[in-house]
């Protein structure tokens, strides 16, 4: 199995990390990538398999797919156990929608904020630090009486602990407000696959002058 991505790919980091979760054997191809021209030029296998041309991409034999949250479906599939979604109809399709409100909800605004880096006080910075702030609200009262998202460790943790680590360094920080998804945050960073994963991102951060989020810091 290959997986292709990038140092800085939050959804490159996501199949990364369920790939360790599920102490799956992989090769892992980095993709060119620098600040300036990100990934440009374009991998030839990413360009070739992907039409969106994007990372990541997962290689498995003659299979070949693309997106993180269908290499999600792939890996439980063909690896059950441990699994990383809750048992239960409902609990599942719970899980798959903070999965997807990570992704399509939250992050939207995060990259919104990339654009607008150097323009803090614009209207639409302003509005997606309140767009991207209400998941946390969200997300703060999903986590009562719970230590995971789903219930149980998830997808759905994996993907929002990688959106989030991009808010933090795009001015979305978690406040004290939110208690319960700092503590969140503190047992996904200590989870072995969570770091190897997040302190290799950390670590090329560093590696360009870029600052880390305290939480970050720790990881490395």
């Amino acid at each position: 199995m290959k997986l292709y991505t990038g140092p800085l790919s939050m959804f490159g980091a996501k199949a990364e990390i369920a790939l360790h979760e599920k102490g799956i054997d992989f090769e892992l191809v980095m993709v060119p990538f620098e600040m300036q021209t990100l990934y440009q030029p374009k991998h030839p296998e990413v360009v070739r398999i992907n039409p969106k041309r994007q990372v990541p991409v997962l290689v498995d034999g003659d299979l070949e797919i693309f997106d993180s949250t269908q290499i999600f479906e792939y890996l439980e599939t063909i690896k059950p156990e441990p699994a990383l979604w809750p048992a239960g109809a409902k609990a599942k399709a719970r899980a798959r929608l903070l999965e997807h409100i990570s992704d399509e909800i939250y992050f939207p605004p995060i990259v919104r904020l990339m654009g607008l880096g150097q323009t803090p006080d614009d209207p639409a910075a302003i509005e997606a630090r309140r767009a991207a702030g209400a998941i946390y609200d969200d997300m703060e009262r999903t986590l009562e009486g719970r230590d995971w998202l789903g219930g149980d460790l998830s997808y759905a943790d994996i993907a929002f602990y990688m959106a989030q680590l991009f808010g933090e360094r795009w001015g979305v920080p978690m406040t004290d407000a939110h208690p319960r998804l700092q503590a969140w945050r503190a047992r996904m960073s200590a989870r072995p696959a969570v770091a190897k994963v997040a302190g290799a991102m950390a670590r090329y951060l560093v590696s360009q002058g870029r600052p880390l989020p305290p939480f970050l810091q720790k990881v490395s």
